[in-house]
């Protein structure tokens, strides 16, 4: 995987690149905030993890929750959004190009549905959550299947290994 690199919009609508997240282990995570199911079980998941790790690395840990519906997430969107979660999550959006980018960059793939007669839809993508440490190299694949006793032992060696 190559290490994380972008330019993004974050969800105070300041422009921001991977640069300003190094120094802290990074989760990557790619959905939208209106999603029904993959995106608040992963996001609540990770945050069932964070308050299972020590407070040492529960400080070393941000997630970067980035928008594949820039059409719809704004940053004040993105913001309430993550602030459901904790303050370890961090909303980003930007312009289709910016996000067709960091998904190329990532190999995730993602698709828009059919909108239905109210103009809403639906947007299939990956569930996976891509973890860097703290100079932002890929160290791992978090699957949404995953034993949580894994997801926290990952997380508390990534910490404390960054």
């Amino acid at each position: 995987m190559p290490p994380l690199d972008f330019h993004l919009t974050d969800e105070d609508g300041k422009d921001v690149d991977a640069e300003d997240f190094q120094g802290k282990t990074t989760l990557l995570f790619f959905g939208y905030t209106h999603c029904p199911d993959v995106c608040p079980i992963t996001l609540a998941r990770l945050a069932t993890a964070f308050r299972q790790v020590d407070d040492k690395a529960r400080e070393d840990i941000q997630v970067l929750f980035v928008s594949v519906d820039p059409a719809r997430d704004t940053p004040e969107i993105m913001k309430e959004y993550t602030n459901a979660f904790g303050p370890q999550f961090i909303g980003l959006t930007g312009s289709k190009s910016d996000i067709d980018a960091i998904t190329n960059r990532y190999r995730v793939s993602y698709e828009y549905g059919e909108k239905d007669e109210s103009g809403n839809y639906d947007v299939t993508h990956s569930s996976a959550t891509f973890a860097f440490n703290r100079e932002g190299d890929a160290q791992l694949l978090i699957r949404d299947d995953d034993p949580m006793k894994a997801v926290v032992s990952d997380l508390e060696a990534l910490a404390e290994g960054s």
